[in-house]
């Protein structure tokens, strides 16, 4: 599986608003200039297509998370996501002037000038900001010092995204830790610099300016007793959590009055993330829906020539937060079971059609689901639904499987386009079903969602398991 993201929300984020305001004034400056130097007077037609862009591009931009802390974005990753911002903006201008044929009020030279040219400033003063970021480091300013309190495997793993990521500006001097020499790996103990008490008077003599608690929570007496030492100092201190992190699902920090709280299970889309979610999924399942409608016509009209009973079967599935909805399909089977005991279909499974076995097989059956997305019961990505019974049968066996309904159940998601689709006759199945579903949950993003529909059509219409 790929790399796991931080589930935490850098606080080193002081730039993000001047960055956002640079590119607006990227947008409006440029479409200005591209007006006065191809003589075209920027009437409130281009007023009102300025604004248009900001508002699209804004929200797209959020959408992708554009503008995350730099520390810890992919600089390479982040000049993408530049050029599809823009790019998706231009198709959709394109496509909105088309379809409401006023494209002709519109210098073509113009808009295509000021796009190239945004995205050529846009990915510029970027380049340029990294490129100073970059010899600031080489030469030690704003270098920040640090040092870690536990040669622990998490502060094992701190130390090599120190090492492996030098743009972000630190400079690791070692560990310390209290226990003998003979429990460190061999390959560390080069870098242990003394005890925990000797790290508080590095702190206090100014060596370093950050200094990370790696120690298992379960230590928590003499991570107070750390603390508290360090209350002495100027200091910045950071506890990195061991295992407790794993588990969290998007983990944030948030309040209660004036209690500080940080959430373990919690979903992805709070906020205005909710809404970039449901916005995408009511557009693109509109979109599928126009699209799709003449081959589901044809499916429905099969389903009523081939075999006897109805075209759609409606089944109890589990959707957000644990609450049963009634999940569209094309009907199957000549069977219509939706009890407490529901048999998945196997290899040969009697109970299927002929032209239900096809459906199955290229996930035609699922089409009807749209509807769910917009009716708001599903999303178009996102874990599974499986039927009531199966969720009672795994609850109790697979450990956080319950955790898959912290968001809506999708048409299609991360574990089926990565194989893990169709029939979960044993349980380490189910249990990497669910490894992916979990993964998607805390890594979420409007791109994630994205690449996966991408993925959906070249290769998750099929499966070695579905029948």
């Amino acid at each position: 599986m790929p790399k796991k993201s931080s589930h935490f929300e850098s606080a080193d984020n002081g730039f993000a608003f001047i960055h956002r305001l640079l590119d607006i004034t990227i947008y409006i400056a440029v479409l200005l200039l591209c007006c006065q130097l191809y003589g075209v007077p920027f009437d409130k037609n281009y007023l009102i297509l300025l604004l248009a862009h900001i508002a699209g591009a804004s929200y797209i931009a959020e959408a992708l998370q554009l503008y995350r802390p730099w520390r810890i974005n992919q600089f390479r990753y982040m000049l993408w996501q530049v050029c599809l911002l823009l790019a998706i903006c231009f198709a959709g201008m394109l496509s909105v002037l088309f379809l409401f044929k006023v494209s002709e009020t519109f210098s073509r030279v113009v808009v295509v000038a000021w796009y190239s040219s945004s995205a050529l400033l846009m990915l510029s003063w970027r380049l340029v900001f990294r490129t100073v970021r970059k010899i600031q480091v080489e030469h030690g300013v704003n270098l920040q010092r640090m040092a870690i309190v536990g040669l622990t495997p998490r502060g094992i793993q701190l130390y090599h995204e120190i090492k492996q990521h030098p743009e972000l500006g630190f400079e690791c001097i070692g560990f310390f830790d209290d226990r003998e020499m003979e429990r460190f790996p061999a390959e560390y103990r080069g870098l242990l610099l003394g005890n925990v008490t000797e790290s508080v008077m590095t702190a206090q003599s100014g060596v370093i300016s950050r200094l990370y608690i790696a120690l298992p929570l379960h230590a928590d007496k003499r991570i107070q007793q750390i603390v508290e030492q360090l209350g002495d100092t100027t200091l910045n201190v950071y506890l990195v959590p061991d295992f407790l992190l794993m588990s969290m699902m998007h983990g944030r920090l948030s309040s209660v009055g004036e209690i500080d709280t940080i959430s373990v299970f919690e979903s992805p889309h709070y906020g205005v993330q909710n809404y970039i979610k449901r916005t995408f999924d009511i557009a693109f399942s509109l979109f599928a829906l126009l699209l799709l409608a003449p081959l589901m016509i044809v499916i429905a009209i099969a389903i009523k020539l081939t075999s006897k009973g109805p075209v759609f079967f409606v089944q109890d599935r589990y959707g957000l937060d644990g609450k049963k909805i009634g999940v569209f399909k094309f009907r199957t089977m000549k069977v219509m079971e939706n009890s407490d005991t529901v048999v998945q279909a196997s290899r040969n499974d009697p109970r299927v059609t002929v032209l239900g076995a096809m459906l199955r097989r290229t996930s035609l059956d699922e089409l009807p689901q749209f509807l769910n997305v917009l009716l708001g019961q599903m999303s178009v990505v996102g874990p599974r639904p499986h039927a009531v019974a199966h969720n009672e049968q795994y609850r109790s066996q697979v450990s956080f499987y319950m955790l898959r309904h912290k968001v809506k159940p999708g048409i299609t998601g991360w574990a089926q386009v990565n194989g893990w689709r169709g029939e979960t006759d044993t349980l380490d199945k189910m249990e990497k079903r669910v490894e992916y579903d979990l993964y998607y949950i805390r890594n979420w993003s409007l791109w994630f969602d994205i690449k996966i529909i991408f993925k959906t059509v070249f290769k998750g219409f099929s499966g070695q398991h579905v029948y």
